[in-house]
């Protein structure tokens, strides 16, 4: 029983790039993000 839960687990390092697309969905989702605050709450809006 503990070979299952005591596993060494070797990750292998990955390059991770991101893709043109995906850069520009992440920049025009944060220049679309409104936060606004009021009393002590936040409101968070998309603005499209």
């Amino acid at each position: 029983m503990e070979k299952f839960y005591f596993k060494s687990s070797k990750k292998e390092e990955t390059n991770l790039v991101p893709t043109r697309k995906t850069i520009d969905f992440l920049l025009n989702y944060s220049k679309s993000l409104k936060v606004v605050e009021y009393d002590n709450m936040k409101f968070e809006t998309i603005l499209n």
